[in-house]
Protein backbone atom coordinates (compact mmCIF):
# COMPACT_ATOMS: atom_id res chain seq x y z
CA UNK A 1 0.00 0.00 0.00
CA UNK A 2 2.88 2.39 0.81
CA UNK A 3 4.56 1.77 -2.56
CA UNK A 4 1.21 2.22 -4.30
CA UNK A 5 0.56 5.57 -2.61
CA UNK A 6 4.06 6.85 -3.39
CA UNK A 7 3.81 5.76 -7.03
CA UNK A 8 0.33 7.29 -7.27
CA UNK A 9 1.57 10.62 -5.89
CA UNK A 10 4.49 10.76 -8.33
CA UNK A 11 2.31 9.70 -11.28
CA UNK A 12 -0.33 12.26 -10.34
CA UNK A 13 2.19 15.11 -10.39
CA UNK A 14 3.75 13.99 -13.68
CA UNK A 15 0.58 13.23 -15.62
CA UNK A 16 -1.30 16.31 -14.43
CA UNK A 17 1.54 18.31 -15.97
CA UNK A 18 1.35 16.35 -19.21
CA UNK A 19 -2.44 16.24 -19.55
CA UNK A 20 -5.53 18.18 -18.52
CA UNK A 21 -7.35 15.48 -16.56
CA UNK A 22 -11.08 16.01 -16.12
CA UNK A 23 -13.20 13.79 -13.87
CA UNK A 24 -16.97 13.29 -13.97
CA UNK A 25 -19.31 11.18 -11.81
CA UNK A 26 -17.30 11.24 -8.59
CA UNK A 27 -20.56 10.85 -6.68
CA UNK A 28 -20.87 7.31 -8.08
CA UNK A 29 -17.67 6.11 -6.39
CA UNK A 30 -18.21 3.95 -3.31
CA UNK A 31 -15.79 4.72 -0.49
CA UNK A 32 -15.64 1.20 0.90
CA UNK A 33 -16.50 -2.41 0.12
CA UNK A 34 -15.61 -4.73 -2.74
CA UNK A 35 -15.86 -3.28 -6.22
CA UNK A 36 -15.09 -4.27 -9.81
CA UNK A 37 -13.91 -1.28 -11.83
CA UNK A 38 -14.62 -1.86 -15.54
CA UNK A 39 -13.35 0.55 -18.18
CA UNK A 40 -12.98 0.84 -21.93
CA UNK A 41 -9.36 0.61 -23.06
CA UNK A 42 -7.84 3.06 -25.56
CA UNK A 43 -4.26 3.56 -24.38
CA UNK A 44 -1.58 1.82 -22.30
CA UNK A 45 -1.80 4.72 -19.83
CA UNK A 46 -5.47 4.06 -19.01
CA UNK A 47 -4.89 2.13 -15.75
CA UNK A 48 -2.41 4.74 -14.49
CA UNK A 49 -4.71 7.69 -15.19
CA UNK A 50 -7.76 5.98 -13.70
CA UNK A 51 -5.75 5.01 -10.60
CA UNK A 52 -4.59 8.62 -10.19
CA UNK A 53 -8.14 9.95 -9.89
CA UNK A 54 -9.65 6.99 -8.03
CA UNK A 55 -9.52 7.50 -4.23
CA UNK A 56 -8.88 3.84 -3.35
CA UNK A 57 -6.14 1.41 -4.37
CA UNK A 58 -7.00 -0.40 -7.60
CA UNK A 59 -5.58 -3.89 -8.20
CA UNK A 60 -5.38 -4.25 -11.96
CA UNK A 61 -5.54 -7.39 -14.03
CA UNK A 62 -2.90 -6.90 -16.75
CA UNK A 63 -1.63 -8.91 -19.73
CA UNK A 64 1.07 -11.39 -18.77
CA UNK A 65 3.54 -10.02 -21.35
CA UNK A 66 4.41 -6.99 -19.19
CA UNK A 67 5.52 -9.30 -16.36
CA UNK A 68 8.48 -10.69 -18.34
CA UNK A 69 10.88 -8.26 -16.67
CA UNK A 70 11.66 -9.49 -13.14
CA UNK A 71 12.09 -5.95 -11.82
CA UNK A 72 8.84 -4.69 -13.35
CA UNK A 73 7.05 -7.86 -12.28
CA UNK A 74 8.21 -7.32 -8.68
CA UNK A 75 7.00 -3.69 -8.67
CA UNK A 76 3.65 -4.55 -10.24
CA UNK A 77 3.03 -7.37 -7.77
CA UNK A 78 3.83 -5.06 -4.86
CA UNK A 79 1.25 -2.62 -6.20
CA UNK A 80 -1.43 -5.29 -6.41
CA UNK A 81 -1.31 -5.82 -10.19
CA UNK A 82 -1.39 -9.44 -11.40
CA UNK A 83 -1.07 -11.15 -14.81
CA UNK A 84 -3.71 -12.70 -17.01
CA UNK A 85 -3.33 -14.86 -20.11
CA UNK A 86 -5.67 -13.26 -22.64
CA UNK A 87 -5.40 -16.16 -25.08
CA UNK A 88 -7.13 -18.74 -22.89
CA UNK A 89 -9.17 -19.18 -19.70
CA UNK A 90 -6.82 -18.19 -16.89
CA UNK A 91 -7.98 -19.79 -13.63
CA UNK A 92 -5.08 -18.23 -11.75
CA UNK A 93 -6.18 -14.72 -12.76
CA UNK A 94 -9.76 -15.50 -11.70
CA UNK A 95 -8.56 -16.75 -8.31
CA UNK A 96 -6.42 -13.63 -7.81
CA UNK A 97 -9.42 -11.48 -8.73
CA UNK A 98 -11.63 -13.20 -6.18
CA UNK A 99 -8.93 -12.81 -3.50
CA UNK A 100 -8.84 -9.04 -4.06
CA UNK A 101 -12.62 -8.77 -3.80
CA UNK A 102 -12.92 -11.05 -0.76
CA UNK A 103 -10.63 -8.61 1.03
CA UNK A 104 -13.13 -5.84 0.16
CA UNK A 105 -10.69 -4.42 -2.40
CA UNK A 106 -11.11 -2.79 -5.79
CA UNK A 107 -10.40 -4.86 -8.89
CA UNK A 108 -9.63 -3.09 -12.17
CA UNK A 109 -10.50 -4.87 -15.44
CA UNK A 110 -10.84 -3.98 -19.10
CA UNK A 111 -13.85 -6.03 -20.34
CA UNK A 112 -12.63 -5.99 -23.95
CA UNK A 113 -9.33 -7.57 -22.94
CA UNK A 114 -7.21 -5.29 -25.10
CA UNK A 115 -7.04 -1.75 -26.51
CA UNK A 116 -9.77 -0.88 -28.99
CA UNK A 117 -10.49 2.21 -31.10
CA UNK A 118 -14.17 1.59 -31.74
CA UNK A 119 -16.86 0.17 -29.49
CA UNK A 120 -17.95 -3.40 -30.18
CA UNK A 121 -20.15 -4.97 -27.51
CA UNK A 122 -19.31 -8.43 -28.91
CA UNK A 123 -15.78 -8.00 -27.50
CA UNK A 124 -17.02 -8.44 -23.92
CA UNK A 125 -15.39 -11.37 -22.12
CA UNK A 126 -17.69 -13.66 -20.04
CA UNK A 127 -15.12 -13.83 -17.22
CA UNK A 128 -15.89 -10.23 -16.20
CA UNK A 129 -19.46 -11.01 -15.14
CA UNK A 130 -18.39 -14.37 -13.69
CA UNK A 131 -15.89 -12.71 -11.36
CA UNK A 132 -18.36 -10.03 -10.28
CA UNK A 133 -21.13 -12.53 -9.54
CA UNK A 134 -18.92 -15.15 -7.86
CA UNK A 135 -17.49 -12.42 -5.60
CA UNK A 136 -20.95 -10.86 -5.09
CA UNK A 137 -19.51 -7.53 -6.06
CA UNK A 138 -21.07 -4.48 -7.72
CA UNK A 139 -19.50 -3.19 -10.93
CA UNK A 140 -18.53 0.44 -11.50
CA UNK A 141 -18.44 1.33 -15.23
CA UNK A 142 -15.79 3.85 -16.30
CA UNK A 143 -15.40 5.64 -19.62
CA UNK A 144 -12.09 7.25 -20.53
CA UNK A 145 -11.58 9.38 -23.63
CA UNK A 146 -8.86 11.58 -25.08
CA UNK A 147 -6.27 11.79 -27.84
CA UNK A 148 -3.39 11.34 -25.37
CA UNK A 149 -1.46 14.05 -27.15
CA UNK A 150 0.71 16.11 -24.79
CA UNK A 151 -1.22 18.78 -22.90
CA UNK A 152 -4.55 17.61 -24.33
CA UNK A 153 -7.65 16.90 -22.23
CA UNK A 154 -8.38 13.43 -20.97
CA UNK A 155 -11.83 12.87 -19.55
CA UNK A 156 -12.58 10.08 -17.08
CA UNK A 157 -16.25 9.47 -16.29
CA UNK A 158 -17.65 7.15 -13.62
CA UNK A 159 -21.12 5.74 -14.20
CA UNK A 160 -23.61 4.41 -11.66
CA UNK A 161 -22.73 1.07 -10.00
CA UNK A 162 -24.31 -2.03 -11.51
CA UNK A 163 -25.93 -4.47 -9.07
CA UNK A 164 -25.94 -8.14 -10.10
CA UNK A 165 -27.46 -9.43 -6.84
CA UNK A 166 -30.44 -10.83 -8.79
CA UNK A 167 -28.01 -13.33 -10.37
CA UNK A 168 -26.02 -14.35 -7.27
CA UNK A 169 -27.91 -17.55 -6.50
CA UNK A 170 -28.78 -18.60 -10.04
CA UNK A 171 -27.05 -21.34 -12.01
CA UNK A 172 -25.62 -19.46 -14.98
CA UNK A 173 -24.12 -20.76 -18.21
CA UNK A 174 -21.14 -19.35 -20.10
CA UNK A 175 -23.60 -17.68 -22.46
CA UNK A 176 -25.41 -16.08 -19.49
CA UNK A 177 -22.12 -14.64 -18.27
CA UNK A 178 -21.32 -13.43 -21.77
CA UNK A 179 -24.64 -11.58 -22.01
CA UNK A 180 -24.13 -9.97 -18.59
CA UNK A 181 -20.61 -8.92 -19.60
CA UNK A 182 -22.12 -7.32 -22.70
CA UNK A 183 -24.45 -5.39 -20.40
CA UNK A 184 -21.40 -4.13 -18.49
CA UNK A 185 -19.64 -3.05 -21.68
CA UNK A 186 -22.84 -1.39 -22.91
CA UNK A 187 -23.05 0.54 -19.62
CA UNK A 188 -19.49 1.78 -20.12
CA UNK A 189 -20.15 3.14 -23.60
CA UNK A 190 -23.56 4.51 -22.63
CA UNK A 191 -21.76 6.95 -20.29
CA UNK A 192 -20.40 8.74 -23.34
CA UNK A 193 -23.81 8.75 -25.03
CA UNK A 194 -25.48 10.26 -21.96
CA UNK A 195 -22.90 13.02 -21.74
CA UNK A 196 -23.37 13.78 -25.43
CA UNK A 197 -27.15 13.74 -25.04
CA UNK A 198 -27.64 10.78 -27.38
Amino acid sequence: MYLYNVAKLIASVVFRLLYRIEVHGKENITKEGRLVLCSNHINNLDPILISIVFPRQVCWMAKKQIFKSKILSYILNKMGTFPVDREESDLSAIKNSLKVLKKEGVLGIFPEGTRVKEANIENAKPGIALISIKARSPVLPVYIEGSFKLFSKIKISFGKPIDFSHSYDKKLTTEDYRLLSKDILQSIYSIKNKEEGI
